[in-house]
């Protein structure tokens, strides 16, 4: 027979749960907004110096080693930046996934339990 009483606590259970999942992708998206953010204006920052020091280069020799400085800091910079948000997009599925994942685990129990 239908238990009302029941079914609207596993109703509420799985509408907290769903909330508290877009609450945790809401503030995951905006540090994810504000990391991209920040790394964007200081890659602007870090350009608009070095196209002032080489603009005020005085021989090719001190052009090409800034240039080549300004390389190798810009792509070091962009790894670092790629890996910490590639991290946080992984924290964000997790974050994402671990409301649903005791719920997932209690189901696939109950199907295995009624299996064997």
């Amino acid at each position: 027979m239908f238990n009302f009483d029941e079914a609207s606590k596993k109703s509420k259970e799985a509408m907290d749960g769903m909330l508290k999942g877009y609450s945790e992708a809401a503030k995951g998206f905006q540090a994810i907004a504000t990391e991209a953010s920040e790394y964007s204006k200081k890659s602007f920052q870090d350009m608009t110096a070095f196209m002032e020091a080489f603009a005020a280069a005085r021989s090719i020799d001190a052009a090409y080693d800034l240039q080549t400085k300004y390389a190798k800091s810009a792509y070091e910079g962009f790894i670092a930046e790629a890996a910490k948000m590639g991290d946080m997009y992984a924290d964000l599925a997790k974050s994402a996934y671990k409301p649903y994942e005791a719920p997932i685990a209690k189901s696939t129990a109950v199907k295995t339990a009624n299996a064997a």
